[in-house]
């Protein structure tokens, strides 16, 4: 991928080119000399670097086409105001840039450094290619990146003019040469090292400024009409409540890509249950305004605790169903926010109708052993506000997510409910410690199907599953990740498994508690704990634990994928 991923050493030319051509081609370059009648400028801020002899003054220029329907880029550019040198270049393309239909979106990130006192040259720079497949819209994308690291510059070296006039740009030495310089550590720990927040540009920020900045004209490539679904879930899944169920949607946007209409409907086989959804928004810049209408079957639980593909298999060959359904009918409108690259605020308002749902499928050995717990019948307006901050790139060593969300409903049950989680990630002795944490509290009229629960997978490996409920929960558990040598297994044309694996000893506790009337389950009795072991596989794909119960004296096992898939599967 040299032609994609390349050192570009003159900040790209008047013309900028990505991948021969084939990815994008010919974008002017804004401060190319025709920059200024193709391009608007902002001057939005200013630094001053202090040397021994002198001060230089940088500008930062926020950058947007005049034409948004014609191939240009938006982003932000840093200029030496004494020389006019570029120091630092970010941006994204219109969506006119991009030749090649499978293509997303591309960020690119450009950072120089003064040397000899006075040449700006290419210190670090890097580049996100995003792909989405044209004929289905799905939530999965093949991302490509690169992260380029110059130093050491000699100068006056006395190179002759056929070095810069035949051969490709970069040329490798020989195998030779490239030994004396051996890997210390696994390609996985060198990505996660350079991955880390502090080095690695975060291409989420970089899309989100150039959407602000392009003030609701959408920079992405997709297909405007495609068939499509939420996960793959969606199109085929088994519980104990439905059955084999199958379904299948559309995604319609328009010519801009900033309004979108997304229909979905689903039946199930064991209660001839139809499901359907019909969701729209409307893009302004780092705002999104959305309306749905919608018809399905939702689980209780605050957080999944299984990948959704694993529980069918799960409920189909093994009468294990890690769910508890009702039926929600009704329709909500809502505005988001953008408040950075990974973090948003929402608020919403909408009408839910709530049934039961009973167990009406028998797995492939007999019935369910644990019935489906009952839901409190009736109408509810509600109005919910949240704040999310998602988690950034898989290989991030050290990171911060989580949620709150508070809830207000009337209806048959007047109620308040808060709930917050996080997940924290920090490195520790070249290992990496995952602090997991999630409560809730609500008033006395909390409805059966917003039950805070624990136990079992998920939060409490060992104990029975969601064996507790209340209006008030506390939960925490911390992992030990510790790479350990592994035997590996061929798996011809994909590889392997790895000559690797991670250990995870981990230890969880919560509490439950102030039932309310009606609720599945009991209140803890007390902090319930439970520890075990984790070992993960296949890098990093396949998961296995085992736990136990400290107050059931229980020992279970669990299998899932990793929680990276559970969104797409």
């Amino acid at each position: 991928h040299r032609d994609h991923l390349g050192i570009v050493m003159n900040n790209f030319s008047d013309a900028i080119r990505l991948g021969e051509g084939d990815e994008v081609r010919d974008v002017p370059h804004p401060l190319a000399p025709d920059g200024p009648g193709l391009y608007q400028f902002a001057l939005v801020d200013s630094l001053e670097i202090r040397l021994p002899d002198r001060a230089i003054q940088v500008y930062e220029l926020r950058v947007r086409p005049r034409d948004f329907t014609g191939p240009r880029l938006v982003g932000s550019v840093y200029v030496d105001m004494t020389y006019g040198d570029l120091v630092r270049m970010t941006f994204n393309f219109t969506r006119a840039a991009y030749k090649d239909e499978q293509l997303e979106d591309i960020s690119v990130a450009i950072e120089n450094s003064l040397w000899g006192g006075r040449f700006w040259l290419p210190l670090r720079q890097e580049i996100e290619i995003r792909r989405r497949g044209t004929w289905l819209d799905f939530p999965a994308r093949g991302i490509i990146r690169g992260r380029w690291e110059i130093d050491t510059y000699r100068f006056n070296q006395g190179l002759g003019d056929e070095i810069f006039t035949s051969g490709p740009d970069i040329v490798t030495v020989p195998p030779q040469q490239r030994a004396q310089f051996p890997w210390s550590d696994s390609l996985a720990v060198a990505v996660r090292d350079i991955a880390s927040p502090e080095r690695l540009m975060d291409f989420a920020a970089v899309r989100a400024q150039a959407t602000a900045i392009a003030r609701g004209h959408v920079l992405t490539r997709l297909r405007r009409t495609q068939p499509g679904a939420g996960s793959l879930s969606d199109l085929v899944h088994v519980n104990r409540v439905e059955g084999l169920a199958v379904g299948l949607g559309l995604t319609r946007r328009s010519a801009d890509q900033a309004n979108e209409v997304k229909l979905f409907a689903g039946t199930a086989t064991a209660t001839a249950l139809v499901t359907f959804a019909a969701k729209g928004s409307r893009r302004r810049g780092a705002t999104t305004t959305q309306l749905a209408l919608v018809r399905e079957v939702r689980d209780m639980g605050d957080a999944p605790v299984i990948a959704r593909a694993v529980n069918s298999l799960a409920a189909q060959e093994f009468g294990a169903d890690y769910g508890d359904y009702y039926l929600a009918t009704g329709a909500e409108a809502g505005i988001a926010r953008a408040l950075g690259g990974r973090t948003s605020l929402a608020l919403g308002i909408g009408y839910l109708h709530v049934d039961s749902l009973v167990t009406r499928y028998r797995w492939s050995r007999g019935a369910f052993r644990r019935p489906n717990p009952g839901a409190d019948r009736g109408d509810y307006s509600l109005i919910r506000v949240g704040l999310r901050r998602q988690a950034g790139s898989f290989a991030t060593e050290r990171e911060l997510s989580g949620r709150l969300e508070v809830e207000g409903a009337t209806g048959v049950r007047r109620f308040v409910r808060a709930y917050g989680d996080l997940r924290w990630q920090i490195p520790a002795a070249a290992r990496q410690v995952v602090v997991r944490a999630a409560g809730g509290a609500a008033t006395r009229e909390l409805p059966r199907h917003r039950a805070f629960t624990l136990g079992g997978r998920g939060t409490l490996l060992g104990e029975p599953f969601r064996s507790r409920a209340g209006r008030l929960m506390a939960w925490a558990s911390a992992e030990w990740h510790v790479p350990i040598a592994f035997p590996e297994f061929p798996l011809g044309t994909f590889g392997g498994t790895g000559r690797s694996a991670t250990l995870i000893p981990w230890l969880a506790a919560g509490w439950a508690g102030d039932p309310g009337a009606g609720h599945a389950a009991p209140v803890s009795r007390g902090v319930d704990a439970s520890l075990g072991v984790g070992l993960s596989l296949l890098h990093d794909l396949l998961r296995l634990d085992a736990g136990f119960g400290l107050r059931s004296g229980d020992l279970r096992g669990a299998m899932d994928v990793s929680r990276l898939f559970w969104d797409i599967l």
